[in-house]
């Protein structure tokens, strides 16, 4: 026979012993044949509260590895995009990317002027293919690149400039000219070519790089 409470209520005191020693542990040792009562321990509250919290955790780690993963992939195809679309554009417009050009006439006689060198002037444009020919052995050939990095003053131009000096037989493409520090610009300084005097061929390096030996002689007898 059960005891019972002043309340009139039966008492249980394994129940109430094993809930004790649940809450005193901080977890659950064993349930009570009859279970516990969820109203009076918030045993149910508190368990539900846990769970949610556990699977939050796990939602949140989820996330943060899902965007962890996909944004290298989304910088890596952006960064593809923008280097397809990049197209990388140097005064050297192809005639030597290693070689310091000047940017217009003006800025290329000064430099001439105050560094004492002659000025080497290649008028190009960038659809002429006749243009393009040249521009490839002007870039390959070391000898000429060596010479025009030591020696010049460089400058390329795909447009005429006012100097009429610069169009001594029209304007045709290619064609180099050599310009001394005292501005004058080396008309006797020729191509093979009679009715394009100052055009060179892709054939003609060996040409081309003459004419710059030609020019510093000029500059060192002359001036």
């Amino acid at each position: 026979m059960r005891e019972r409470n002043k309340d009139g209520e039966e008492a249980d005191p394994a129940g109430a012993q094993v809930y004790k020693s649940w809450a005193g542990a901080g977890g659950l040792a064993q349930l009570p044949p009859g279970g516990l009562d969820l109203h009076k321990g918030h045993f149910g509250t508190v368990r539900l509260e846990e769970m949610a919290k556990a699977l939050l955790s796990v939602l949140l780690v989820l996330v943060a590895a899902s965007c962890s993963l996909a944004k290298p992939e989304k910088t890596a195809v952006k960064k593809e995009k923008e280097k397809e679309k990049r197209v990388p554009q140097t005064l050297s417009r192809g005639w030597g990317d290693q070689l310091i050009w000047a940017q217009t006439y003006e800025e290329a006689l000064f430099w001439s002027r105050s560094r004492n060198k002659p000025l080497m002037v290649i008028f190009h444009l960038e659809d002429c293919p006749h243009s393009l020919a040249l521009r490839k052995v002007f870039a390959e050939d070391k000898a000429i690149q060596k010479l025009a990095d030591e020696e010049f003053i460089l400058l390329n131009l795909v447009y005429d400039t006012v100097d009429k000096n610069l169009t001594p037989d029209g304007q045709y493409v290619p064609r180099i000219l050599f310009v001394d520090p005292s501005m004058t610009v080396r008309a006797d300084i020729t191509g093979r070519y009679a009715n394009r005097m100052y055009a060179y061929e892709p054939s003609d390096a060996k040409l081309l790089l003459s004419n710059m030996q030609k020019a510093m002689k000029f500059l060192k007898t002359e001036l």
